[in-house]
């Protein structure tokens, strides 16, 4: 890190007793009867007696001077926020903010605004309990670097797929250690790019590997079967917070997340009926799902709600002058899985749809950023078929149809976009996305492509986090990509275990006085797979 990044030398400082009190909250878990016996009974029988935080701290959404501040606990109490520039807590100001209460799952959040342009900003959350207002819960602390104010190196991480495949929490191989592994980067914020829980998955307490040792997951009711209720979506996301690794990032770097198929069921779109050889569902309708998942979604992440338009998920964040980042929606606005061969850009042919699609140019027109990254739920060119027993053979997930030729289907809406950052000559846009479950580097060139009305560019695919290695899968020629980089060889057999290791996730770091972007890709255990340099267009 360059010296620029000196206010923010003391977050790891602060943050080293984050976890301390974090990991009593797995009572009921290896860590959590530990840890609960290190204290004297007595002190044990008043700590029940106040309102638990059983999923931690978490930041999200920053842009320019505000930060949203997210916790729950575990009974009806009032969220009230501390927070100051000094891990001093000199000065520190107070927010009262919304009650927890069931109706929400006992999650709350608060919009903060106003923050230090350019500084650390600490912060503890603690709940009064609203039976006996002189009860408080024990403080959890955190911390998040506000962007602007003087130019200064930035760092991001991003990757997504996160249980996913049977494959959850064990505490004897370390649980969700990516998230460790990321921390130790320090990035600024974090995007996470879909997949953030697998509804439609399964986790049982024991799987067999291929060596014939047992993987041992940790298990929730909510685990056990696939999500249908609104409590079942809320006790997926619930589960995830049960990982100490991902509670000490989340304390210390912010989400900026959306989501994808698993968050509801595997490769759904809106108006979908399951159909009749998934025996596992009651509940049918895909639009009742959706609508649970989102609403559990939206309760169990730092998100900031748009008050004339509270479902929406895509967003943009300003970090000032050397980076925004778009957030894309790819799920709410789609037409149905197709053969995506349709030859006009309709409804049928919508990924984003017509309203995100005009709002992402606008956005891109507008920004002065040296660089926009776009954060798509999807790559462009991997070929995604829908594999669902209940659609046909030949059915298309994602952008690409496979066929290598001009833009058809969903495609039309890549070319439509691409050609209006050429017409416009908007500079220096990276995609990075994850889905896919292995890690890519891809630079599309129009010389190779069969659509050339587009500037070069660059995407790079994250993730799984946590989650069963697929692939590599075919790659559709159409806008002309690359292959850089491929995380994974081509005969390996599929659903690798996160034993092996084949777990990945992409750092990008702006230097702030060169304006250069290096993207890396990593493993688990932050091994460096693969790095560009990109050279900012001026």
């Amino acid at each position: 890190m360059s010296s620029s990044r000196s206010p923010f030398s003391n977050r790891r400082h602060f943050l080293r007793n984050v976890t301390a009190g974090a990991g009593a909250l797995l009572t009921g878990t290896a860590l959590g009867p530990a840890l609960a016996q290190s204290g004297a009974p007595a002190l044990i029988t008043s700590e029940r007696m106040r309102p638990q935080l059983p999923s931690g701290v978490m930041s999200g959404d920053i842009t320019r001077n505000k930060a949203v501040i997210w916790s729950r606990t575990d009974r009806p109490a009032r969220m009230v926020v501390e927070y100051a520039n000094n891990q001093a807590f000199r000065d520190a100001r107070t927010v009262n903010g919304p009650l927890a209460l069931s109706s929400s799952d006992f999650t709350a959040r608060v919009d903060l605004g106003g923050l230090p342009v350019g500084q650390t900003v600490f912060y503890r959350v603690r709940f009064q309990d609203i039976q006996n207002a002189t009860i408080y819960s024990e403080p959890l602390s955190g911390s998040l670097p506000i962007p602007g104010g003087i130019e200064r190196d930035i760092t991001f991480a991003f990757s997504g797929d996160e249980a996913g495949q049977g494959w959850g929490i064990n505490e004897a191989w370390g649980g969700y250690r990516i998230y460790e592994t990321m921390r130790r980067f320090k990035p600024d914020f974090f995007i996470h790019s879909g997949d953030q829980i697998y509804a439609d998955g399964v986790i049982e307490k024991e799987v067999k590997l291929d060596d014939g040792t047992l993987w041992q997951n940790l298990v929730t009711p909510a685990k056990s079967k696939v999500a249908e209720t609104l409590d079942d979506y809320r006790g997926n996301f619930a589960y995830n917070l049960l990982d100490l690794n991902k509670r000490r990032f989340a304390a210390e770097v912010p989400f900026l997340v959306q989501w994808d198929d698993h968050e509801v069921r595997n490769n759904w779109y809106p108006g979908q009926t399951i159909g009749a050889a998934e025996k596992r569902y009651q509940q049918r309708d895909l639009s009742t799902l959706a609508a649970h998942a989102k609403r559990a979604m939206f309760e169990y992440n730092p998100y900031r709600i748009e008050p004339s338009d509270p479902e929406r998920v895509y967003r943009m964040f300003n970090y000032g002058p050397l980076l925004e980042v778009f957030m894309l929606d790819e799920r709410s606005y789609r037409g149905a899985n197709s053969p995506n061969r349709q030859t006009v850009l309709n409804k049928d042919a919508a990924f984003l749809g017509a309203s995100q699609l005009r709002w992402i140019k606008q956005a891109l027109l507008r920004s002065r950023s040296t660089w926009k990254v776009i954060a798509s739920d999807m790559p462009i060119s991997i070929v995604v078929p829908d594999l669902n027993p209940d659609v046909p053979t030949g059915t298309y997930e994602a952008w690409a149809n496979g066929d290598n030729g001009k833009p058809l289907g969903r495609e039309l809406e890549v070319a439509e976009l691409l050609k209006f950052i050429k017409r416009h000559n908007i500079k220096n846009v990276v995609w990075v996305t994850a889905d896919v479950h292995y890690a890519s580097a891809t630079y599309y060139s129009p010389e190779k492509a069969s659509f050339t009305d587009f500037k070069p560019f660059w995407e790079f695919v994250g993730g799984p986090l946590h989650a069963g290695t697929f692939g590599p899968g075919d790659i559709d020629r159409t806008f002309g990509p690359d292959v850089r980089y491929v995380s994974i060889p081509s005969d390996m057999k599929q659903n690798r275990p996160p034993s092996e290791l084949l777990q990945f996730f992409g750092v990008g770091k702006i230097d702030a006085r060169s304006k250069i972007m290096s993207v890396s890709l990593h493993n688990v255990d932050g091994k460096d797979l693969f790095k560009v340099d990109l050279h900012p267009e001026i």
